[in-house]
């Protein structure tokens, strides 16, 4: 889609690489105003982005399992309104370990990072979002429970059907309140974390996944989607 001059504003949480990296760019490619999050400026790719984003990037500091950066986040965007919160955290175990294998230290990591904290930002951000704004969370196909088939990426698959439950919860009660909620589902993607045997480049999945979030924009209510905005069964 064409660069084109737009004034709607995106808080995009964990873009400093991979697939929030790559949704940092689509909707600057989209001519959005960026908000977008990094935890560690060493590691960001979020600063080769500042010379072609004609001043519509900024660059926020925040690693989400600590509530007090939330909180932090929280107060120096407290004077603004976003017509799209989206939230990028995912950490995985060793893919061969079982829940039989895994340390206690290790399912807590991967649980706080992808089920617990994503939410944690949504309850702390969610007045940033405009009435009929979007909150959309990156989730996984792994977190189907109906699609659950071959097991494999046990603690990875339940700590993102932990989160969908968590979102359903959160959607339940603000029932009343017009917004659109989006658990993105982004197909099996080549990134560090996807691994070089993915089905998927990022330029295949990424502008699809920006395509249905924008398409479903003022739909009220909770859905579960892939990149391509079919429903995936919970």
């Amino acid at each position: 889609m064409p660069s084109s001059s737009s004034n709607k504003q995106l808080l995009l949480i964990g873009a400093s690489r991979g697939l929030g990296f790559a949704l940092a760019e689509e909707y600057l490619r989209r001519g959005w105003h960026v908000v977008a999050t990094e935890r560690d400026r060493s590691t960001s790719k979020l600063p080769n982005l500042l010379a072609t984003s004609d001043g519509r990037l900024e660059i926020e500091t925040v690693d989400i399992v600590y509530p007090d950066q939330v909180a932090a986040l929280h107060a120096r965007l407290a004077s603004r309104k976003f017509d799209l919160l989206f939230i990028n955290s995912g950490v995985k175990n060793d893919d061969r370990e079982t829940i039989a294998d895994v340390s206690t230290d290790e399912f807590i990591r991967v649980m706080v990072t992808n089920a617990l904290s994503p939410m944690r930002v949504v309850e702390a951000l969610q007045e940033l979002v405009l009435p009929n704004g979007t909150i959309g969370i990156m989730s996984s196909g792994q977190g189907s429970i109906a699609n659950n088939e071959n097991g494999n990426y046990e603690v990875y698959r339940g700590s993102k059907a932990a989160l969908n439950m968590f979102m359903r919860s959160f959607a339940a009660r603000h029932a009343d309140v017009p917004r659109t909620l989006l658990l993105m589902a982004p197909g099996w993607v080549r990134t560090d974390m996807g691994g070089p045997q993915a089905r998927l480049t990022i330029r295949e999945s990424i502008p699809n996944l920006a395509n249905t979030i924008d398409a479903q924009a003022g739909t009220a209510g909770l859905q579960y989607l892939d990149y391509l905005g079919r429903k995936v069964p919970w």
